[in-house]
C-alpha cells in the first residue's frame, strides 16, 4: 500500500483544475459531434455514426461531469450531511449506462444493415474519422492527469479513449473499403467499436455501484487495515470497523477499539497518524472502549439496529468518543 500525504488538502484546487480541463475538451468534442453526425449520414457509413454515438456520450460525460463539480462543491446543510459530493458517483453511473444503451443500438443497426449493405463515400470517411481522432487525443492529453485523482474524469477520459480507439477503427475500415470496395466492413468495424467499450464501461459502472452500495474502497487494504489497528499498543480487540466513501477520493472510517489499559490520548493519536499516513484515511471516528463486556453488549445492539448508525457522529470526525 503506497503512502499518500496531504490527500485532501489541494481537493478544491484539483476541482477548479478538473473544470477548466473538462470546459476545453467539451467544447473541442462538441464541435466536432455536429460534424461527424452530418458526415455519418452523407457517407452512409454506419461505423462514423458509431464513432458519432460515442463521441456524444463523450460529450455528455463532459458535461455531466462539469455539473458534478459545480454541484458537488455546494455547501453541505441539515438535510445533507455530505452536500453534493455523491452526485459525482451518480454522473459516473449513468455515463456508463448511456454507453451501454449506444452499445446495444449500434449493434441491432449493424444486424439490420448485414442483409443490405450501402454505398459507402469511403475517402469522406476517413477525412472526418482522422479529424475525429486528433481531437480526441487532445481530450486525452487534456484530461490525463486528472484521471487517475478522480472518477468522474476518469469516467469521461475512459470515453474519449474508446472513442479515440473507435475513430482508428474507422480510418482502418475506410481504407479497406476504398481499395477493395468491401461495404460490408463498415458494418464489422461499428459493431468492433461497440464491444471495444463495453468492458470498460463494465468497470466504471462497478467501480461506482461499489461506492453506492457503501462498499469498501478498491484502493483500500481492509486486512492489513485490521492487522495495523490490533497492532495499536493496548489494542486487545476491534469491532464495528466500517469503511465506506462518499465520492471517490473522500474516505471514511469508524471503528471501535478495545483498550482496558491503554493511554486514551496517546491510542488516539497513533491510530490518527497511522491510518492517515498508511492507509490515506483522514474523516475517522474513534471509540475507545475499557470494557470487554459493554463492548460486546454494544456490538450486538448495533448488529440489531443494522448499520444505520454508519453516520451517527460525523458531525465530530476528529474527536475521541470515550466512555
Amino acid at each position: 500500500m503506497s503512502e499518500h500525504h496531504g490527500h485532501d488538502h489541494s481537493h478544491a484546487v484539483v476541482t477548479e483544475g478538473n473544470a477548466k480541463k473538462l470546459t476545453f475538451a467539451l467544447a473541442l468534442t462538441s464541435t466536432f459531434l455536429i460534424i461527424e453526425v452530418i458526415a455519418g449520414f452523407m457517407t452512409q457509413s454506419l461505423a462514423l455514426l458509431s464513432d458519432a454515438a460515442h463521441m456524444f456520450t463523450d460529450a455528455a460525460a463532459l458535461a455531466i461531469a462539469l455539473v458534478a463539480i459545480k454541484i458537488g462543491k455546494l455547501p453541505a446543510d441539515n438535510k445533507r450531511n455530505f452536500g453534493y459530493q455523491r452526485f459525482e458517483i451518480l454522473a459516473a453511473l449513468f455515463n456508463a449506462m448511456m454507453l451501454f444503451v449506444v452499445a446495444i443500438y449500434i449493434l441491432y443497426e449493424a444486424y439490420q444493415r448485414f442483409s443490405h449493405p450501402p454505398e459507402i463515400q469511403s475517402m469522406g470517411m476517413m477525412i472526418v474519422a482522422s479529424i475525429g481522432l486528433v481531437i480526441n487525443l487532445i481530450s486525452m492529453k487534456i484530461l490525463f492527469s486528472s484521471s487517475q485523482d478522480s472518477l468522474n474524469v476518469k469516467g469521461a477520459y475512459l470515453e474519449v479513449l474508446s472513442d479515440a480507439v473507435g475513430s482508428v477503427g474507422v480510418i482502418i475500415g475506410a481504407a479497406v473499403i476504398y481499395f477493395t470496395g468491401w461495404m460490408w466492413v463498415d458494418t464489422i468495424i461499428a459493431v468492433l467499436i461497440g464491444f471495444w467499450v463495453l468492458p470498460r464501461t463494465w468497470v466504471l459502472l462497478k467501480q461506482s455501484i461499489n461506492i453506492l452500495l457503501e462498499g469498501v474502497p478498491e484502493e483500500i487494504d481492509i486486512e492489513k487495515l485490521r492487522d495495523d489497528l490490533l497492532a495499536l499498543d493496548g489494542v486487545e480487540d476491534i469491532h464495528q470497523l466500517k469503511v465506506w466513501a462518499i465520492t471517490s477520493k473522500n474516505v471514511h472510517l469508524t471503528v471501535h477499539l478495545l483498550a482496558p489499559s491503554a493511554d486514551r490520548n496517546q491510542l488516539y493519536q497513533q491510530a490518527m497518524e497511522m491510518l492517515q499516513h498508511e492507509h490515506a484515511i483522514t474523516e475517522i471516528t474513534l471509540q475507545i472502549e475499557d470494557d470487554a463486556c459493554m463492548a460486546h453488549t454494544h456490538q450486538s445492539k448495533e448488529h440489531v439496529h443494522s448499520d444505520h448508525d454508519h453516520d451517527h457522529d460525523h458531525d465530530h470526525d476528529h474527536e475521541a468518543h470515550e466512555h
